[in-house]
């Protein structure tokens, strides 16, 4: 089939539960040719199927508990290319003509930075030209080709970003980002089923959202479409209802004051005890973090006794054996104490715009939690957002409490 008139310029993007096995895959394929029928151009950015990812991962894990970076990106980037070719074949059975693409074929320019890999630019020559053959364009997400030339990954998530990037480089109409989910939830159904689906959500609520623990949007695919404005609509691959419209202004007259509940219970925290109470003590342990491209969220400095403190903060678990290694050299440096790290914990956060301008969020937020005997151990505020560490066992009743003290289950979406 030739596609014989331009229309919309879409792109798609579908997760990996959205691809998981074969049967899946050709509901997707259907979906692509229907929206190509109706005369627009379609690309198309795919993950890796189902738990392939963690699969590979763990497959590599039996091979060296400490594989190189660039081994792994070779690696992961498999995934996503195997899924992206059986899309086509898909829709080539059905008459219709694709062409799929890695990362580096189509011009997806990143850093250097092995497995967090950061989008220079994208040379869209190669995927217009397929678009004026009349072609559906399907392209691996998640990936790209590093300006030393070798194969690099975005980040778990990182398809998001893919089909972020690619709709702000082809001057896009739309882009639809295809989940299990039907759209954005006030927090997760499957810990509260009293969850709200929303209309509507401001980018900077989704970017805290996802920064927080919600798995629904990659933290740098919103980055990206808040900084160019682009509107993100967020849908079930399985379902022709209406998603969630991530914007920069929504349709609403007054915001709630809280939006959503999450929970992120792959994190690990890390104390350094017995810290010097110096000036710049803090600065370098961090910087040196930050080098190592350990991403560190919560920070806790103790108060200062006989001129030593404790320091504690919170990383990705993944992240965990860098950082203690890395925190033990720095603490024989620096001479401090111990370095002891805890996997046992959850955070578990608020999120709301209409925090701005309402006072006593936060009160409320530690009052619903004392009276329900969850104990906070870190806290960390920002604007729109209040996040509490918590032991993991007591996350789920923690999310429960928050989204029924906020009466998330009674807010109109």
């Amino acid at each position: 089939m030739q596609i014989k008139r331009k229309n919309k310029l879409i792109v798609q993007k579908y997760g990996g539960s959205s691809v998981a096995n074969p049967e899946k895959i050709e509901k997707a394929a259907k979906r692509v040719i229907a929206y190509a029928k109706r005369r627009n151009r379609v690309v198309v950015v795919i993950s890796a199927m189902g738990d392939t990812t963690d699969d590979l991962v763990e497959l590599a894990k039996q091979i060296n508990p400490l594989p190189s970076e660039r081994e792994m990106d070779m690696l992961m980037s498999t995934g996503e290319q195997i899924s992206s070719a059986l899309l086509a074949m898909a829709i080539h059975k059905r008459g219709v003509k694709a062409i799929s693409f890695t990362g580096a074929q189509v011009g997806i320019i990143t850093d250097t930075d092995h497995t967090q890999a950061k989008i220079l630019k994208i040379e869209t020559d190669r995927i217009k030209r397929e678009l004026t053959k009349g072609k559906i364009v399907i392209v691996a997400g998640f990936q790209g080709l590093s300006t030393a030339l070798e194969i690099t990954t975005l980040g778990r998530g990182g398809s998001d970003l893919s089909a972020v990037a690619l709709a702000v480089a082809l001057n896009a109409d739309v882009c639809e980002i295809y989940t299990d989910v039907d759209g954005i939830y006030t927090t997760d159904p499957r810990i509260e089923p009293g969850a709200r689906k929303l209309k509507y959500i401001t980018f900077d609520e989704m970017l805290e959202l996802a920064s927080r623990g919600a798995q629904v949007m990659h933290t740098r695919a919103v980055e990206v479409a808040k900084k160019f404005n682009i509107p993100l609509h967020v849908r079930g691959s399985f379902s022709k209802k209406e998603g969630t419209i991530i914007m920069e202004k929504p349709p609403v007259i007054e915001e709630p004051v809280v939006r959503g509940v999450t929970l992120a219970d792959s994190e690990a925290k890390i104390t350094l005890s017995e810290v010097p109470d110096k000036p710049g003590i803090a600065a370098s342990i961090f910087t040196i973090l930050a080098r190592k491209s350990v991403n560190v969220d919560m920070i806790v400095q103790n108060v200062s006794h006989k001129r030593y403190t404790d320091i504690s903060f919170t990383v990705p678990k993944k992240d965990l054996k860098k950082a203690i290694k890395i925190s033990r050299q720095m603490s024989r440096s620096i001479k401090a104490g111990a370095v002891t790290s805890d996997e046992t914990i959850a955070k578990v956060s608020i999120v709301g715009v209409g925090m701005k301008s309402h006072s006593g969020v936060a009160a409320k937020c530690f009052s619903l939690l004392a009276k329900n005997r969850i104990n906070i151990d870190m806290i960390s505020t920002s604007e729109i957002s209040i996040s509490c560490v918590v032991k993991k066992d007591a996350g789920k009743k923690a999310v429960k409490v928050l989204h029924k003290g906020f009466k998330l289950d009674k807010i109109k979406t």
